[in-house]
């Protein structure tokens, strides 16, 4: 891809996601855009990008968005924020809720749903006492593609090898009949699991739809492919829609320095995370008058 081409490209997707390309990127584009050109019926990338040049169409710049978008993910990534859910954060927010008895948390930018069922799991597993509560469990993407793998809840023999614990495996999930499209086994999520989780498409950068404030936001490994200015913006319509004591979950090399005055570090046991800073009343000396 030559560079007029590439910052063509990045631009749209910035336009778009907000997802910024750095310099030198050519590469990662070509290799991400050639099976989106081949399921489209074009004879290379740079064909592709001549046809967004000159008939820019919605669809085609959606798929090109959502191609761009980097994707990875897996089953209790990283592991210490579930420990973190399952030890501190979710035992709190019982002990506060048990008198109203719901629990709204929002897995933002969700991918193809690993991180939402493995909360699924997690409620499920360890915390019987939920049972007869209202819980809401919302997982959003921008990309259709990836939402609709995560509908399914249906997943390769390598994607379930990835973070999800054998007896988790076991207990939740199903080996299909068929294989996959690699000629490998490929397992389906219990539909009393898949059915709790709410999919639906939100794009961080445009309106959202309307939604009851949450108790926990997911929000990992997102930011990091925002501008500084995205991020603060994003940062501000996150905290718009949680609960005074609600927790915010980042990715390891994410923080939240720049809203330092509005949101203050929690650490629980190795992992950190983010929750509104409480106004602490103002003491008056009691000699003054």
């Amino acid at each position: 891809m030559n560079r007029a081409d590439f910052d063509f490209v990045r631009s749209l997707v910035k336009q778009r996601s907000a997802i910024v390309l750095d310099d030198g990127k050519e590469y990662l584009a070509d290799a991400r855009l050639a099976p989106v050109a081949h399921q489209q019926g074009f004879a290379s990338v740079d064909e592709l990008v001549r046809q967004l040049r000159t008939r820019l169409s919605n669809d085609l710049s959606r798929r090109v968005v959502e191609a761009m978008a980097t994707n990875e993910t897996s089953f209790f990534r990283d592991g210490n924020p579930f420990e973190a859910l399952r030890k501190h954060i979710l035992p709190a927010l019982i002990e506060r809720r048990s008198a109203e008895r719901t629990l709204r948390i929002w897995c933002a930018a969700c991918s193809t749903g690993q991180e939402p069922y493995s909360v699924a799991m997690l409620l499920r597993e360890h915390f019987p006492q939920l049972q007869g509560w209202r819980i809401s469990l919302l997982a959003s993407d921008l990309g259709i593609g990836v939402l609709d793998h995560a509908r399914t809840g249906r997943y390769s023999q390598l994607e379930v090898n990835r973070g999800l614990p054998p007896t988790m495996l076991e207990k939740y999930f199903q080996r299909c009949a068929t294989v996959g499209r690699a000629g490998t086994a490929e397992y389906q999520i219990d539909d009393s699991l898949r059915t709790t989780v709410d999919f639906r498409p939100i794009n961080l950068i445009e309106p959202w739809p309307a939604m009851a404030p949450f108790d926990i936001v997911m929000l990992r490994n997102v930011l990091i492919y925002f501008d500084a200015e995205t991020r603060k913006t994003v940062l501000r319509r996150i905290l718009s829609l949680m609960r005074p004591d609600a927790y915010l979950l980042l990715g390891g090399s994410e923080n939240s320095m720049h809203l330092a005055d509005r949101m203050e570090p929690v650490q629980l046991g190795p992992f950190t995370c983010c929750r509104l800073r409480i106004p602490r009343p103002e003491t008056r000396d009691p000699r003054s008058k």
